[in-house]
């Protein structure tokens, strides 16, 4: 009982060492309100030009459109039925509209994409058929498992969105691009490519400019499907642009000193660039940050450029003297997946990653055999700034510890901020670090992360205890606010930062 009580005792100290500030975020909270059907959770969230707030929420057989005023009070609820067969698989917005896309299956071979409208000025809905496509084994049309969208984009000024369908078949694979004018939904023209019965190519970004130009990303597999052969790189990462007058192909890196771990397209103005990570060891580890700018008249690759990961992302991690050791030996990280890029009014690029891996435990019930458990680890999280000439600013870290998606992530007035719920009172290591997670026994509360130009600012939202759950990972940012639900339950209720 004294060693019970020692420890408890323990943990307390250590968890008082760290002096939390109250984020500067103006915090607020709906009315509580009750649903008719039981949601699973936030598919959209847009505000409008006149600040009318529109959420669309999915359940097994509904689409549940709520339309909130700027204090969040509920002035609109609309049930939308949907088929059984029918699933969710993306959306856009823009102005006072959200569109759904859903996929209708009515038999192992056909599949009917459909666009719902919501109308957030006048709390309207409609449903159109986009296209219908035929499919070979039941396979899905949106088959990547990417954490970004790849399967749809919108143009930067709203006029056009595109849809990218596999093709997958026995004997080859390829994509299809639909462009769609946004308000009319008419088809302005469709163009399968990367037709190739030889090697498997694997969509991983796609965007659309204002010139309905489609640019489509993804690697190229040079053996088989096999990420890594030997610990090498086993694909290539080419960029597609697709017009209505042709496509052109271009490989993004020939240099196979250096293992592209992920890559995604930044848009902004119409400029096209690639940033990602990569590694001089093997595949799917991190050195440091790439960026390729982009001749999209001629779709050639004008300049890369190259940067290590800096100390500081190691001094948040790991010891002092264990941070030096990493970056003299240019110790690489290893399974971290692109999550966010979120661009400022400065024209500035943050990249944010986050470490996840999968682990199983054989338990053992004697005579009787066992049982495998599996444990998802959502860990650290990788910070990257580059300015608006590209160059890299600064690198961070945040020590984290999860078992389920649990951050979100914003841009306002040029602060970086990461919304995430953690223990009651975040520990200080003895070297500095700051450790976000959950003590033994202790309660949580919501944070608000704060990057800039001075360092990092880890603010207190909320203790949880006493108050309502919320769950950052199912909210969204718009209109100069984020806003995010409580967690399962029969009442609901808004959380607004602003």
């Amino acid at each position: 009982m004294k060693k019970l009580i020692y420890c408890v005792i323990i943990v307390f100290i250590t968890s008082m060492g760290y002096s939390q500030k109250t984020t500067s975020l103006k915090v607020s909270e709906s009315n509580q309100f009750k649903d008719k059907v039981k949601s699973e959770g936030v598919i959209s969230l847009h505000t409008s030009p006149s600040g009318l707030t529109g959420i669309v929420r999915n359940s097994k057989k509904h689409l549940l459109f709520d339309v909130f005023n700027e204090s969040l009070e509920r002035k609109k609820n609309i049930l939308i039925e949907i088929d059984k067969k029918e699933s969710v698989y993306g959306n856009l917005s823009f102005g006072n509209i959200t569109k759904i896309f859903t996929v209708f299956s009515p038999s192992k071979k056909e599949r009917i994409v459909y666009c719902h409208e919501f109308n957030i000025s006048d709390g309207s809905h409609s449903k159109t058929k986009l296209f219908r496509t035929e499919v070979e084994k039941n396979q899905s049309i949106f088959s990547g498992g990417n954490k970004r969208e790849t399967g749809f984009a919108m143009s930067p000024n709203g006029q056009y969105f595109v849809v990218s369908t596999d093709n997958i078949k026995k004997n080859s694979n390829s994509y299809t691009v639909h462009i769609f004018n946004s308000e009319t939904l008419d088809l302005i023209f469709k163009k399968e490519y990367q037709e190739n019965k030889e090697k498997f190519y694997e969509a991983n970004d796609l965007s659309i400019d204002d010139n309905r130009n489609v640019y489509s990303l993804g690697k190229l597999f040079l053996n088989g499907r096999s990420e890594k052969k030997g610990g090498r790189a086993n694909y290539d990462f080419l960029l597609n642009k697709i017009s209505e007058s042709g496509i052109i192909t271009e490989k993004v890196n020939d240099s196979k000193d250096e293992h592209i771990n992920s890559l995604i397209i930044s848009n902004i103005n119409n400029e096209i660039r690639l940033i990602g990570f990569y590694s001089d060891e093997r595949a799917g580890k991190i050195k440091g940050t790439l960026i390729f700018n982009v001749d999209t008249d001629y779709l050639k690759i004008t300049e890369n450029k190259v940067f290590k990961l800096p100390e500081s992302v190691y001094k948040d991690l790991y010891s002092e003297n264990k941070a030096k050791r990493k970056k003299d030996k240019e110790a690489e990280l290893s399974s971290y997946y692109v999550d966010y890029v979120l661009d400022d009014s400065l024209g500035n690029t943050y990249l944010l990653a986050e470490e996840f891996f999968i682990t199983q435990v054989y338990v053992s019930n004697g005579m009787n055999g066992g049982y495998w458990t599996t444990t998802f680890h959502y860990n650290n999280v990788l910070v990257i700034k580059l300015n608006k000439a590209g160059e890299l600013e600064w690198g961070r870290s945040i020590f984290k510890r999860a078992s389920a998606p649990s951050y979100n992530a914003f841009v306002k007035d040029n602060q970086l901020h990461v919304i995430l719920n953690s223990g009651k009172n975040l520990s200080e290591k003895e070297d500095g670090r700051v450790k976000v997670s959950k003590g033994w026994l202790e309660s949580t509360s919501l944070y608000d992360i704060v990057f800039d130009e001075a360092g990092v600012q880890y603010n207190k939202i909320q203790d949880n205890k006493g108050n309502t759950f919320y769950t950052p990972y199912y909210g969204a940012y718009n209109g100069d606010r984020f806003v995010t639900i409580s967690r399962s339950g029969g009442k609901k209720q808004f959380l607004i930062l602003e």
